[in-house]
């Protein structure tokens, strides 16, 4: 084998090293990434329905969408919407402060995250209960008429 035949072969063997170390190491890097938590829930998690809802001033929901007492987690947009009182309408990051898992179920008044059952206070965002000692960061809404979108 000449010197050259034999540098082209290290090069290739060196590229096909470098191949699969960024592989693997994509691979664990998406492994240790955040994700989406679909397992199971209330049945409050909304998808979206059209095009465009991650952009600011997408219309989120209908104000008769969002219960009294309660409110909806929109997982593709990581808020969630509460209304506290009749006609009063706050947004939440639906990130628990905890260790970042998607908050699943808002009824009574509370805002719960499934991981470790920390629950926040669905008119504040500040917790309540469990292992999470910070408050879900609020988020700008804007209800206009009977739309609610992201501010």
């Amino acid at each position: 084998m000449s010197a050259t035949q034999e540098h082209r072969s290290l090069l290739g063997r060196r590229t096909v090293v470098a191949a699969v170390g960024a592989a693997g190491a994509a691979a664990a890097l998406t492994a240790c990434g955040g994700g989406s938590d679909d397992a199971g829930g209330s049945g409050t998690v909304e998808q979206p329905g059209s095009g465009g809802e991650k952009q600011g001033g997408a219309v989120l929901a209908a104000t008769a969408d969002i219960p009294e007492g309660g409110g909806v987690v929109f997982a593709a947009q990581k808020v969630v919407v509460t209304q506290p009182k009749p006609g009063e309408f706050k947004a939440f990051s639906s990130t628990c402060t905890h260790q970042g898992c998607a908050v699943k179920d808002v009824s009574a008044g509370t805002i719960t995250c499934p991981c470790h059952n920390s629950t926040f206070d669905a008119a504040t965002g500040s917790p309540t209960g469990g292992p999470a000692t910070q408050p879900l960061p609020a988020r700008e809404i804007a209800v206009e008429g009977d739309s609610i979108r992201l501010a």
